[in-house]
C-alpha cells in the first residue's frame, strides 16, 4: 500500500451562527455552520423561521415572474379548430364528393 496519500485528521473546532462551538473529526481544522442541532427547530422543539441566503425570498419572487407568464401557441392543432363529434357523428360514414 502507498504511504501519505491520505490527509491529515484534525479535531475541528465547528463554530455556529448561534455562537455554540463544538469539535468533531475532520480533515479540516476549522469550520464555521449556518446552523446547528443546539438552535435548529427540530432538536430544539421551538418554531424558528430559517431563511438561508434570501431561498425564501428568491421563491417567492420566481412566483411572482410566473403569474405573468402565459404559454405561447405557436401552432393550432385541428382539434382547436373544429367542434367535437359525438360518437355517433363518428360512426356514421358520409359518402365522399367524387370528381
Amino acid at each position: 500500500m502507498k504511504t501519505d496519500i491520505h490527509p491529515k485528521y484534525h479535531q475541528a473546532k465547528v463554530t455556529c451562527a448561534c455562537g455554540n462551538v463544538f469539535t468533531v473529526g475532520s480533515t479540516l481544522s476549522e469550520l464555521q455552520v449556518d446552523i446547528c442541532s443546539g438552535c435548529h427547530p427540530f432538536f430544539t422543539g421551538k418554531m424558528r423561521y430559517i431563511d438561508a441566503l434570501g431561498r425564501v425570498d428568491k421563491f417567492m419572487a420566481k412566483r411572482k415572474k410566473a403569474t405573468s407568464y402565459q404559454k405561447k401557441d405557436k401552432k393550432k392543432t385541428v382539434q382547436e379548430d373544429t367542434q367535437a363529434k359525438s360518437l355517433k357523428e363518428m360512426l356514421t360514414v358520409t359518402p365522399t364528393k367524387s370528381k
